[in-house]
């Protein structure tokens, strides 16, 4: 597969990313509720799988500190952590937001095309914050990432594997 992007492109890029979109180091979930001691106990029980995870809640509880946290106590720490506000993007972005596109693509398309945030996040964890604004004609190719770990770049003919960790909420 020979993407207009270089390898050394794409790991210049996900190191740019990464020092930009790190947590904070040592996020701590401070409480001692039972609640929060059942929240604490539950990123630590699931940080160590792969498994795609949902966070549900109201707005202002916390959901992306509970994604930080959970993606600093994966093993996936240290590789990209890339947070998707869903809400802030228009649905015509979306697509080549998430997925990226090939040069020529489309009108206005970038000179040598662009990457995607699954595949920025390759290797490491994407944050889907506000999954429920995502477009329903997306979420096929969504799944198609869960289940196949495949992405389908916007005038590309072939399809680019990924190893991400999911982690949405809503």
């Amino acid at each position: 597969i020979r993407l207009r992007q270089t390898r050394t492109e794409v790991v210049a890029l996900k190191e740019q990313l990464t020092a930009l979109s790190a947590p904070d180091e040592g996020v701590e979930i401070i409480g001692e509720s039972p609640a929060i001691l059942e929240v604490i106990h539950t990123i630590k029980k699931i940080s160590g799988t792969d498994a795609n995870i949902l966070l549900l809640g109201e707005n202002g509880t916390g959901k992306d500190l509970i994604a930080r946290a959970i993606y600093q106590n994966s093993p996936r720490n240290g590789a990209p952590f890339v947070p998707i506000d869903l809400g802030a993007i228009p649905e015509t972005l979306f697509e080549s937001e998430l997925f990226g596109y090939e040069e020529g693509a489309f009108t206005g398309a970038k000179r040598g095309g662009r990457i995607g945030k699954f595949m920025l996040a390759d290797t490491g964890t994407l944050f889907l914050d506000e999954i429920g604004d995502m477009p329903l004609y997306l979420q096929a190719k969504v799944l198609r990432v869960l289940t196949d770990r495949q992405i389908d770049r916007i005038g590309s003919s072939h399809l680019v594997s990924v190893d991400v960790h999911i982690i949405a909420a809503t």
